[in-house]
């Protein structure tokens, strides 16, 4: 896994709040900075590259790690 500036823990939660949140947070990072998303919602695979499409962040990583969903997200 690649750094990253802040975590975001959205395990146990289900859509749309992983992405609210992540929305939340992602606006207190300057540009460039990297948001690390941990979800536990299956959903919330293709909801990050929707969120990422319409928003214009980049999603650096998408995987799993110890059964939960881990995004990153470049913020541009």
């Amino acid at each position: 896994m690649a750094s990253f500036d802040q975590e975001l823990d959205a395990s146990g939660l289900n859509c749309p709040l992983p992405i609210l949140r992540a929305k939340k947070a992602i606006t207190q990072l300057s540009v460039g900075q990297v948001l690390r998303v941990v979800a536990t919602d299956p959903g919330s695979v293709k909801d990050f590259e929707a969120f990422c499409n319409q928003t214009g962040n980049e999603l650096l990583e998408s995987g799993e790690e110890a059964g939960k969903f881990v995004f990153l997200i470049k913020k541009s």
